[in-house]
């Protein structure tokens, strides 16, 4: 279930280039420290947190099983693909930001990392 949560349009409008950079891999620590008031700017700067870790993740997870031969290097391609994806979750994280909304992305989205 999509949550959606209500924030302040004045905040929303005031930091939408802060929102729209935090899914920008590593620059979600840029409103993470330059926006420490909006609520709007860390809403998003989590959500992109959470992409990179996720992201991070999965080309760790990619580069070890790469090592296996033959079979791992099947796997690695298959998850390399399927990583792909994340581009999706940002483009909608952007999209969100960009119209000031403070929707959670997809699958991701519930977790919370920075306060």
């Amino acid at each position: 279930m999509e949550e959606k949560l209500t924030v302040d349009p004045k905040d929303a409008q005031d930091n939408k280039v802060m929102g729209i950079l935090a899914y920008f891999g590593i620059l979600f620590l840029v409103p993470y420290f330059a926006a420490k008031e909006s609520p709007f700017a860390r809403f998003h700067a989590n959500q992109g947190c959470v992409l990179c870790i996720v992201e991070i993740a999965t080309m760790i997870l990619i580069t070890i099983v790469g090592l296996i031969p033959f079979i791992g290097w099947l796997l690695a391609i298959l998850l390399y693909l399927l990583s792909l994806g994340y581009v999706v979750f940002a483009i909608i994280g952007i999209i969100n930001a960009a119209k000031g909304e403070v929707k959670e992305l997809p699958i991701f989205g519930k977790y919370r990392i920075l306060k």
